[in-house]
């Protein structure tokens, strides 16, 4: 966050530039972008070759293997780097069905109804071009955007693959994997990790899945670097074609300086997130208060305890979302709005709708550990103000 310069007129209000958006994407860390500059010296060479530069790059790219399976309890064999966290997902959720599709039947697919549209779009996908296309099956949500858990085990039995977020990107609230796979032990699972990984500590993390994706740029990473990672032993298969890399589950030359950015935030943002979730949840508890007391028709979504720490979402009755966000952008507070998956469209939130909350008028604030309480009461007079003036316009 940073505020406006210190020489700004007496009693004039204070004009912020905060941004709260960073569960789209956080800037890069520090620690990052120092060593993405070092490892660009010799990064570009091929990992392969047997020449000095080639070891030096493939050297690199093994400790940024070894880096990411510690900051995620998982062995470096499990963890490959991909080009972004929707192709993490496509590789992650298709290779698994490709991995356990039955030699006889028809596979089975369920997913929920608030999963990222990278899922949505890979089932899609698979059930066009497959010869044996999946049945896709999707367990609806409560209020708070919990999968609901009877009608989720219905739609288990005989099921080929669960496919599941951690937790949710636009609501915050976290699904109870471990505990449906306890009840399923059988059952291959793709997880979403992605909202999740360094936002909460690492033993927090669902730990029963056979395939996961992550996605570096939501932890402070390089954007372009995907997380796909595959328990060993888990029957997974490549479901599009591959090429001759040493990790079969990656097609094309890895971006190691990047791969080296996203290693170095995780370990970096791991280290103090047990502090910096603390500090975000009391500043979302803070904002969730001041919101409802203050504005009247204000609705907060997701489960206010069993959540991610640094995201809430809330609805405004009678206001338009792609127009509250603009009214706050020109007060200084970039947050966004609409579906998280489908913001650059301005469609109505399948999140919320799956909910059953208002799916206009809402806005998702989501806090780094840069921000403080007089970042949140300034965000909540400026939506009070912008609220007010939106209503006016419309006679209320």
């Amino acid at each position: 966050m940073q505020h406006t310069p210190d020489h700004a007129p007496a009693g004039q209000a204070t004009a912020y530039s905060a941004r709260l958006d960073v569960a789209s994407g956080d800037s890069l860390h520090p620690t990052a972008a120092d060593l993405i500059r070092a490892a660009e010296e010799v990064g570009y060479h091929d990992p392969r070759r047997l020449y000095r530069d080639g070891r030096r790059a493939r050297l690199l790219l093994e400790n940024a293997r070894e880096a990411t399976a510690e900051a995620l309890a998982l062995t470096p064999g499990e963890v490959s780097f991909v080009p972004s966290g929707t192709h993490a997902v496509h590789l992650g959720l298709l290779g698994l069905l490709a991995g356990h599709s039955r030699a006889a039947g028809r596979p089975r697919v369920v997913t929920s109804a608030v999963e990222h549209s990278s899922v949505g779009q890979a089932l899609d996908w698979a059930t066009r071009t497959l010869r044996e296309p999946p049945e896709i099956r999707s367990a609806p949500v409560d209020r708070l955007g919990r999968v609901d858990r009877p009608a989720l085990d219905e739609l288990l039995e005989g099921a080929t693959l669960l496919a599941l977020q951690a937790a949710n990107p636009e609501v915050g609230t976290l699904q109870p994997i471990d505990d449906i796979a306890a009840g399923h032990p059988q059952l291959p699972i793709f997880c979403d990790l992605a909202a999740a990984v360094g936002r909460i500590p690492t033993a927090a993390l669902p730990s029963t899945w056979s395939a996961a994706a992550a996605s570096a740029h939501k932890w402070g990473g390089p954007a372009g670097v995907g997380l796909l990672l595959v328990r060993t032993g888990v029957r997974w298969r490549s479901p599009f074609p591959s090429d001759d890399r040493v990790d079969r589950r990656t097609v094309g030359f890895e971006n190691i300086p990047a791969a080296i950015g996203a290693a170095a935030a995780l370990r970096a943002v791991l280290a103090d997130v047990e502090a910096t979730s603390a500090y975000c949840r009391a500043l979302v508890t803070r904002l969730r208060t001041a919101l409802v007391s203050t504005i009247p028709d204000v609705e907060v979504v997701g489960d206010p305890d069993d959540r991610l720490p640094h995201v809430l979402t809330f609805s405004c009755l009678y206001v338009d979302g792609e127009a509250l966000v603009l009214g706050l952008d020109r007060r200084g507070f970039s947050v966004s709005s609409g579906s998280a998956c489908a913001a650059e469209s301005q469609t109505p939130s399948h999140v919320l709708a799956a909910m059953g909350a208002l799916t206009h008028g809402n806005v998702r604030v989501s806090l780094s550990g840069d921000a403080t309480e007089q970042t949140v009461d300034a965000l909540v007079a400026a939506t009070a103000e912008t609220v007010r003036s939106l209503r006016a316009e419309v006679g209320l």
